[in-house]
């Protein structure tokens, strides 16, 4: 086994720089996606259902893109590929999104646009795995954390920067979306593909020869082990037994919960759980079908499998990831009405008042990017000189404060420091936990793998999209600044869970 050569600082640049155009992307969709939906008649109480498509196109995307990006190999290589496929169609979708006419098709879009952005997101995270040795992950995740900042910094501001520094108009008639948005979204579609083929053109991957003989991890030294032995056939028949049983019960859950929400007339929303459930039992189903069969090499079976068999360490990970999106997504779907409600005092997505808060957010979302970008390279030598979880910690309780200080406001200029601490915590869940969770994986599963910790992100999106706004409308009267006071408790949360995981590089 040989160790993995250090790269230089451009060659981790380089390798990194197409983060810059996939956050323009998820930069301008977060800042300006509930905007859109209200200006197109969307109430405040569905907002976070049509958000929906982020969580859902994530949680079938990745895991399928990490599974087949381990197993691929052309000129390309085996991660840039998928680079280069999704930056093309989230480009796409980023210039039609602004000229949806109707609700229904901004909806739409929007799943379009997410599934093509994790395309190429998904593969970036594997690839610091596979091209860095593990002292220099924690600098590669820094790297993109950078790059994440100082795209979402211009792209957040750019309707901000398209009304008041060019004059483009904010505003538009009743249903229609404002051309300093259109432009916005267009300079974000060219900033994506741009910033993906630079990366593309500019990097290069080692072989699946090389990366094996790199590999720290025993899993990678295995010999490949013949599927069609006795031992092998009975193993698989048995694992397949058990999947089937499995999803046999989880499909009989989803089924009896669905009953007791129709039975005790409960929110329509709890179906998006009970459907969930029902439909993670199909999946264990259809993957003990196949390896009952003797197919243990298809990527439903082997995703299953990976799943089932997490390391400890990304399972105590989950949980810190859980509360930590959780947050987010409170903050991404509620800070637009939070803010335009409880500091300009309007709800009518018409009014000029509105449309200036709306442009306020999107400057707040390019202060705390900015300012991950800045601290990115901070936090290396900050866990360095105490640990990953202490880091992580510290950050996320910077968070959870800059979120529910937001209550205690009155001017909007002050949300901008409350934002620093976001901006904190944001540099730090971009990076920690993968830097972590990077140390425990085997090179030839670790798109996989990364796809498969992809749920932790998006299942606490799916809840969030469940519940909050039933909390939001009927607990907090459709006041949204208490979801972000909510998400910042949940930040606190997973600041406390991070001191459970065990680093195995400390």
């Amino acid at each position: 086994m040989k160790k993995k050569p250090r790269l230089s600082f451009w060659q981790i640049w380089n390798m990194s720089f197409g983060f810059l155009g996939i956050q323009f992307g998820f930069a301008l969709q977060n800042a300006n996606v509930s905007r859109i939906f209200e200006t197109l008649g969307a109430d405040v109480g569905n907002l976070s259902l049509y958000w929906l498509a982020a969580p859902v196109t994530g949680l079938i995307v990745q895991p399928i893109i990490g599974y087949y990006s381990d197993n691929t190999w052309c000129r390309l290589g085996r991660r840039r590929p998928y680079f280069l496929f999704g930056a093309i169609f989230a480009s796409l979708a980023l210039i039609i999104m602004p000229h949806s006419p109707v609700l229904w098709m901004a909806v739409g879009t929007l799943w379009i646009m997410d599934a093509s952005i994790n395309i190429s997101m998904e593969p970036f995270r594997a690839f610091v795995g596979d091209m860095l040795p593990n002292e220099q992950r924690t600098k590669g995740f820094a790297m993109q954390s950078f790059f994440i900042g100082s795209g979402a910094v211009v792209a957040s501001a750019l309707p901000y920067m398209m009304s008041n520094w060019l004059g483009i108009s904010n505003t538009a008639p009743e249903g229609e979306i404002p051309p300093s948005v259109k432009f916005s979204f267009y300079i974000g579609a060219f900033a994506f593909i741009s910033a993906v083929i630079w990366t593309v053109i500019r990097s290069k991957e080692y072989t699946p020869e090389e990366l094996k003989m790199y590999s720290e991890h025993k899993e990678d030294h295995k010999p490949e082990i013949k599927t069609d032995t006795a031992s092998e056939i009975i193993k698989n028949k048995i694992a397949g037994n058990k999947n089937l049983l499995f999803g046999a019960v989880w499909i009989f859950a989803g089924l009896i919960f669905s009953a007791l929400i129709w039975f005790f007339n409960l929110i329509p929303e709890l179906y998006i759980f009970s459907f969930g459930i029902s439909l993670f039992g199909i999946i264990k189903l259809i993957a003990g079908i196949y390896q009952k069969s003797g197919n243990s090499k298809k990527g439903i079976v082997v995703i299953i499998n990976d799943f089932d068999h997490m390391p400890k360490t990304m399972v105590q990970l989950a949980f810190v990831q859980f509360f930590s999106w959780f947050a987010l997504f409170a903050m991404w779907i509620y800070t637009t009405p939070a803010i335009t409600e409880y500091f300009y005092h309007t709800t009518d997505p018409t009014s000029e008042l509105y449309n200036k808060g709306a442009d306020w957010v999107g400057i707040c979302f390019a202060v705390y990017n900015g300012f991950a970008a800045i601290v990115a390279f901070l936090l290396p030598p900050l866990a360095k000189a105490t640990n990953r979880k202490i880091t992580h910690m510290i950050s996320l309780i910077a968070g959870g404060l800059g979120l529910i200080s937001l209550y205690f406001l009155n001017n909007p200029n002050t949300i901008l420091i409350s934002m620093l601490g976001v901006g904190l915590a944001w540099a730090s869940i971009l990076s920690m936990p993968y830097a972590i969770l990077s140390g425990v994986l085997p090179a030839k599963k670790m798109g996989i793998y990364m796809g498969i910790f992809n749920f932790f992100i998006v299942i606490p999106q799916i809840v969030a999209a469940g519940i909050l706004g039933f909390i939001v409308k009927n607990i907090f009267s459709s006041q949204s600044i208490y979801a972000l006071i909510l998400g910042g408790v949940s930040m606190f949360i997973a600041a406390a869970l991070i001191l459970f995981v065990k680093d195995v590089n400390e």
